[in-house]
């Protein structure tokens, strides 16, 4: 595997040269920094971590915190996507996540604490429920954090454009003839929820199409079951939509599910457009038309930010909103008349 002396030896620079090359420190070159790393590889070089830690006064372990309100974490598509843009981005820079516990050697403490037991450098946070005391904690200490899925003036965030998200979607349906179109919300204690609804309003009233009543139905924390609950209550309604917005892909296929049920079929009867573009929504029947969040570029962001605070030693507040996009499949059609 060989030491660092030997990889100096290999490529002609000094050990502090290397050691700030290994380190990511900005006063080497990209051109000497990439080929020590080359011949790092070669050699399968390996940095001690206590001498890494020692050398740049730094740990190279991020905090992972998921905050939301069905309590799925990581077995969520949306969430699962981000976290893995986000280890690879982080994991290039030489950076390892910590996914922490409240109950360590069973005593119980917060999310905080745990990180600064850990020593960690910075803190990630994936979050829908901005009322979590854990998150409030978090986000008011000295920490480098980014948040990702929430806004807040108070430090760095991501999210999606959600707004305009909901203008596309409604448009799209405009375009399709559709001029009875409902919404299935997700909570607006919830910013995406909030934004989403925003969008729908504006976009209808853009359009000069009246909000029907009954139409705009608060579906809870995007779950597949609560989707098929809000469904069921605008199937029960005696003007029923011709097309409906769904806040949540997993919503939407419980609302397709209830469609069904009543036997009537979608796209022919009913057009039903949903958000997010998680994977398993290319295979159900029909094919699901979706306004797409880039879970890829989301992760990246959050990764570049949370770097640039960890590299600086301070804390920052910016603001990256990720554009999204309108992809047809086959769940929305023109209105039948």
């Amino acid at each position: 595997m060989g030491t660092i002396y030997d990889l100096a030896k290999k490529t002609g620079f000094s050990i502090t040269t290397v050691s700030k090359a290994l380190n990511n420190y900005k006063d080497v070159s990209e051109k000497t920094r990439a080929k020590i790393l080359k011949a790092a590889a070669e050699m399968d070089y390996l940095p001690n971590a206590h001498a890494q830690s020692l050398s740049t006064k730094k740990s190279w372990a991020i905090g992972v915190m998921f905050s939301e309100a069905n309590e799925v974490g990581m077995k969520h598509p949306f969430f699962n996507g981000i976290i893995e843009s986000f280890r690879h981005a982080t994991e290039e820079q030489g950076y390892d996540l910590i996914f922490a516990s409240r109950n360590l050697r069973n005593r119980d403490m917060s999310y905080l604490e745990h990180f600064k037991h850990r020593a960690v450098d910075g803190i990630v946070v994936i979050c829908s429920d901005r009322m979590d005391e854990q998150v409030q904690e978090l986000m008011q200490s000295d920490l480098p954090i980014v948040v990702v899925d929430m806004d807040s003036a108070n430090c760095s965030v991501v999210y999606s454009d959600n707004t305009e998200g909901a203008r596309l979607a409604v448009n799209y349906l405009h375009d399709l003839g559709h001029r009875h179109i409902a919404h299935i919300a997700g909570d607006q204690t919830i910013d995406a929820g909030a934004a989403r609804v925003k969008g729908y309003e504006l976009a209808m009233e853009a359009l000069d199409l009246p909000i029907e009543p009954g139409y705009l139905v608060n579906a809870g924390f995007f779950s597949v079951e609560e989707g098929k609950q809000a469904m069921e209550k605008l199937l029960d309604l005696e003007s029923r939509p011709t097309a409906v917005f769904v806040a949540g892909d997993q919503m939407a296929i419980g609302a397709i599910e209830a469609i069904h049920e009543r036997g009537l079929r979608v796209p022919e009867d009913i057009s039903v457009i949903g958000y997010d573009d998680i994977e398993m929504i290319k295979y159900i029947t029909p094919k699901l038309t979706t306004i797409r969040q880039d879970t890829d570029e989301i992760g990246e962001a959050a990764a570049e930010l949370l770097i640039e605070q960890m590299t600086a030693k301070e804390r920052r507040a910016e603001r990256r909103v990720i554009p999204v996009k309108l992809i047809e499949r086959a769940s929305c059609a023109p209105v039948n008349n």
